[in-house]
């Protein structure tokens, strides 16, 4: 049952504003509500598993998508939306010859969905992981973004349900240096409407080598890579940040909350 009005309305502005409501007027005119069909976002997790994220950085990954997603503040603002659901999906992404849907669309209603979801990806990435050392994949230290942008669209053209809101969540700790450039792919992906939002894991060495002395991937992120309404950047400073800075992104992305961006298309 949906949450009434003024219990909505005082869970947005505690958590993230009053982001429901701006998109409420939006889906009532496009997406019924009570459909079974319809979700308040389509949300496609991509992550880079290339070999410069450690074994350790992606399992951090990994508990910290399965914990923001089932923290009592997501599932609040998933329940509050007038379809009380979304639509997630995970993909896995290195160099330009390896983007894998890991885990196709699921739609996300209750604690017993994200448990759930949570249980499969973890299950599903470790599989991929095996299959790709068992296929000798080269997962070498390259990094395609606009390859993992490009397979990222494609999962959403593809999801089953109609959204108001459409996001790409891509994670990874290094630039573009393999493929097309990553801002050629991020404005033909917001071109299509399409929100990219970033997750930048700081602290590996060869950011500095390849974009400059001092450089941070997050500014790189917001130059090159984030785009559409409200896009934005949550940087990743150490290993016990991940937990709280995946949550944090998660409440944002799905409260939609109307951050400008350094760099939006």
């Amino acid at each position: 049952m949906m949450i009434p009005a003024p219990g909505r309305r005082a869970l947005l502005a505690s958590l993230a504003g009053s982001a429901w409501a701006r998109s409420e007027d939006v889906a009532a005119t496009s997406i019924r509500p009570d459909s079974p069909e319809a979700v308040d976002l389509l949300l496609v997790l991509a992550v880079d598993v290339s070999s410069s994220v450690t074994d350790a950085e992606a399992r951090l990954q990994r508990d910290g998508y399965r914990a923001a997603l089932c923290h009592e503040d997501v599932l609040s603002l998933i329940r509050s939306g007038p379809s009380e659901a979304i639509g997630l999906a995970y993909v896995q992404w290195a160099g330009l010859e390896y983007q894998r849907l890991i885990l196709p669309w699921t739609r996300i209603g209750d604690s017993a969905d994200a448990i759930a979801w949570g249980e499969r990806m973890e299950r599903a990435a470790r599989a991929a992981q095996g299959e790709a050392e068992a296929a000798a994949f080269p997962n070498s230290p390259v990094t395609s973004i606009s390859a993992g942008l490009r397979m990222a669209a494609s999962v959403l053209r593809d999801a089953p349900w109609p959204a108001v809101r459409r996001v790409i969540d891509i994670s990874g700790d290094g630039p573009n240096n393999d493929g097309l450039p990553a801002e050629a792919a991020r404005d033909a992906v917001v071109a299509e409407g399409v929100t990219i939002n970033g997750l930048a894991i700081e602290g590996d060495p060869d950011v500095a080598r390849e974009l400059g002395e001092g450089a941070s991937l997050e500014a790189y992120y917001r130059a090159s890579v984030i785009g559409g309404p409200g896009a934005f950047v949550e940087p990743v400073l150490g290993a016990g940040s991940f937990a709280g800075a995946i949550r944090r992104k998660m409440v944002r992305e799905i409260a939609d909350l109307a951050v400008p961006a350094t760099r939006a298309g």
